[in-house]
Parts: C-alpha cells; sequence; structure tokens
C-alpha cells in the first residue's frame, strides 16, 4: 500500500522559512515525478513545485520562484520543499503527490496519481 506522509508544517512569522518533507513508502518513485501543491482556504488546489525523476529539473509555479526550492532523495523515497522568505498569502495545506507516469514533470493537478494527507502551513503577518 502507497502511502506519501508529509512533515514540517507550522505557524511562522512572515519572512521567516520552514521545510516541509514527504516520505513515500509502499513502493519505489525514483523514475517518477515528485511535486507539491498547496490548497488554501476556499480555493482549489494549485501547483507549487515539481521535480524530475533524476533531479536535474525543477518547475516553479511563478508566485514561489527565488523563494522555494525543491529536491529529493531516491535513496529514502523523499521529497523536500523549503520555503524562504514566506509571505501571508503562502498560507494553505501543502500537499506532496507523486506523478502516475514515469520520466516526465507535470505541472497538473490530474497527472499525479498518489497524495499525501497534506500539512498546514500558516504564515502571519
Amino acid at each position: 500500500q502507497v502511502q506519501l506522509v508529509e512533515s514540517g508544517g507550522g505557524l511562522v512569522q512572515a519572512g521567516g522559512s520552514l521545510t516541509l518533507s514527504c516520505a513515500a513508502s509502499g513502493r519505489t518513485f525514483s523514475t517518477y515525478a515528485m511535486g507539491w501543491f498547496r490548497q488554501a482556504p476556499g480555493k482549489e488546489r494549485t501547483f507549487v513545485a515539481t521535480i524530475t525523476w533524476n533531479g536535474r529539473s525543477t518547475y516553479y509555479t511563478d508566485s514561489v520562484k527565488g523563494r522555494f526550492t525543491i529536491s529529493r532523495d531516491n535513496a529514502k523515497n523523499t521529497v523536500y520543499l523549503r520555503m524562504n522568505s514566506l509571505k501571508p498569502e503562502d498560507t494553505a495545506v501543502y500537499y506532496c503527490a507523486v506523478d502516475s507516469t514515469p520520466l516526465r514533470a507535470p505541472t497538473s493537478r490530474a497527472d499525479y496519481g498518489y497524495w499525501g494527507q497534506g500539512t498546514q502551513v500558516t504564515v502571519s503577518s
């Protein structure tokens, strides 16, 4: 049974930093892209970042470029999201996800077949 478990969320002041982790179990995802999405209250879940299976390419939504960094450790089946210079508008539940097809890096939520339960990130002003 595949499980994705996020950790690292919490409450932080604007300008602060957090690092989210997502550990996968049940199978290896070393040939699949892993990504992060977020969902603010009353809004749809949207793309934040994704990283290719080998970690060589990363993609970000415009609003987090230069502030967030996605990385992965295939030996640990884990993906990370380092978030710097956090803003109140970054407040959301953050979800990690794994692509359902190998060897690509989609940004569409529909392309991801496995999801974690989410971790809350709250940025106070």
